[in-house]
């Protein structure tokens, strides 16, 4: 690895607007932002529906950006950072594979410079201020079986999604029902990745709703004198964090919003640092195209003022072939048939990004048992749809491996484009943002609101979100909120069954289907796989 100093200087940082933590990690002081020499393009990377293992959305990213820089091209790649979920859950860690990987990748996939830590902290604190009040006498008036700010925890652990606090006696404070999230869920995680400096970072969280008082008016965290300490637990965090690729290609890589139940984007600071710094900025949102890259258009590139110059969509052929109807462990059989029939949900994706006025280079992510006869009825496609398309071998041999997939990125970026759409204005109503949503992005006939959600949706606008942006939380697995509905489904309806509001981040958290907020561990999660051996962490990455 290149001592980090080095990899700031290749993008024009000065010393003075680093902060070293060891040899290859530093944070970046936000006074690098004002004197940001230039502004690049920017590049969206998204994804097919996936299998469980993911289509390599991270990878690609890093793939693409040392390819871009092997064409000559100042590229810098601004990601999300791992949740310990996904690290000791299904997934494994989120440092991209194979020679397109972010280094130090097991230190970035653990601790890292702690910023989920202190987001952690943050919200506990928070909630731990909400039960002190209640415990000390309550005057701002809470009614306790209204508190609807819950507690974080940046592990999987279905055991804490539903608890009793407040229980053993009058000195441990008033008995209540309560939850737990995964950190990554956090509002104020959200909060962190979607304030443009320290100013507004305050003032968000000031807007926190944490729980209604026994007149039905909102309490925010203001209100209990717990804003101060949360900017101090989040000094540190607010900053982006510097680090690079497996070829020494620098990499901004700041916060890390989940996408099936948060908004799943790295933080606005950390892609205007890298806009400032670099011609070609790649960046990608969570999941599949109708999670995260609506979310970052619907929400980021409106908090931001962002407008991508195209978006790169990820595709594997074991992804197609899951959606065409192979069984998981049959994926790597080659079946060109089965990729075919896999194709309608490569379509529908493709048919989102147009109508979010965008351009789509599809990543086809290779594999060794990958064939020259499935590609080729990949790239068929794209050329029906009139999308680019490049085999991409970056996982196997770096940047060398996704030079064709940058040559065609330099390619579309230069065709004509108009800006980015929206799939629903800020002045529909709550209900139609959400159905817009549904339509446009995921392809349903309809939506279904439950009767608790009306009420939620009636508190939403009573919090002051009428026109807030909807951060829709679906499951990953399926463009329907049904995550047994593969390839491209027709014919369904999206149920509501919750409209939680956000008011620090400034949008409305929906909940459909069965989507939970704090993920399980599977039968045989990745934590088995991790260990320290001779002095060196394994198994994470």
């Amino acid at each position: 690895m290149r001592p980090i100093s080095d990899v700031a200087a290749d993008l024009g940082l000065a010393p003075e607007h680093l902060i070293p933590y060891g040899h290859h990690i530093a944070k970046v002081r936000l006074e690098a932002l004002d004197a940001a020499p230039r502004k690049g393009r920017l590049v969206l990377v998204s994804a097919i529906t996936p299998t469980p293992a993911g289509e390599g959305k991270t990878t690609t990213s890093i793939g693409l950006t040392q390819g871009l820089r092997r064409l000559g091209h100042n590229a810098v790649a601004a990601l999300r950072e791992p949740s310990l979920g996904p690290c000791f859950g299904v997934k494994g860690g989120g440092t991209g594979g194979g020679q397109s990987k972010l280094e130090p990748s097991a230190k970035i996939n653990l601790h890292f410079t702690g910023d989920f830590h202190a987001v952690t902290a943050a919200h506990n604190l928070l909630a731990a201020m909400i039960d002190n009040h209640l415990h000390h006498g309550n005057p701002r008036g809470i009614d306790p079986h209204r508190v609807v700010w819950p507690r974080v925890l940046d592990v999987n652990d279905r055991a804490l999604r539903n608890v009793l606090v407040g229980l053993g006696g009058k000195a441990d404070g008033v008995p209540r029902e309560a939850s737990f999230d995964i950190t990554a869920a956090s509002e104020v995680m959200a909060v962190l990745c979607l304030a443009t400096d320290r100013d507004d970072l305050r003032a968000r969280l000031g807007r926190l709703l944490v729980a209604w008082d026994n007149d039905g008016q909102p309490v925010r965290a203001h209100e209990l004198g717990a804003v101060g300490a949360m900017c101090a637990l989040l000094d540190d965090a607010i900053l982006p964090n510097l680090v690079q690729t497996t070829e020494g290609a620098p990499a901004v890589v700041h916060g890390g919003p989940f996408a099936n139940i948060a908004h799943g984007c790295n933080s606005v600071l950390a892609t205007r640092l890298a806009l400032g710094y670099a011609d070609w900025v790649i960046t990608e949102a969570g999941f599949g195209f109708d999670l995260g890259a609506e979310k970052f258009i619907d929400i980021k590139c409106r908090t931001a003022s962002l407008d991508p110059d195209l978006v790169v969509l990820v595709a594997t052929l074991k992804a197609l072939k899951m959606h065409g109807g192979v069984a998981l462990d049959q994926l790597a059989t080659p079946d060109p048939a089965a990729v075919a029939r896999g194709l309608p949900n490569l379509e529908r994706h493709l048919e989102s990004i147009a109508g979010f006025g965008k351009r789509a280079v599809v990543a086809l992510n290779g594999f060794p048992t990958d064939t020259d006869e499935e590609r080729a009825v990949v790239a068929a496609c794209c050329a029906r749809a009139g999308a680019g398309f490049a085999d991409a071998r970056h996982f196997a041999h770096g940047g060398a491996g996704a030079e064709s997939l940058a040559a065609e990125v330099v390619r579309v970026a230069a065709l004509p484009s108009e800006p980015v759409r929206f799939a629903y204005e800020l002045s529909d109503t709550i209900q139609d943002k959400i159905r817009k949503i549904a339509q446009k992005v995921y392809g349903a006939d309809d939506i279904v609101v439950t009767p608790e959600a009306m009420r939620d949706l009636g508190l939403a606008r009573k919090a002051g979100l009428a026109a807030a942006p909807i951060c829709m939380a679906k499951t990953q697995n399926s463009v329907s909120d049904d995550p047994k509905r593969r390839g491209r489904p027709t014919g369904f309806t999206i149920t509501i069954r919750r409209a939680l509001p956000n008011a620090g981040a400034g949008f409305i958290v929906v909940l459909t289907g069965d989507i939970m907020r704090m993920p399980g561990l599977p039968a045989e999660p990745q934590a088995f796989g991790v260990d320290v051996v001779d002095g060196n962490i394994v198994g994470v990455g």
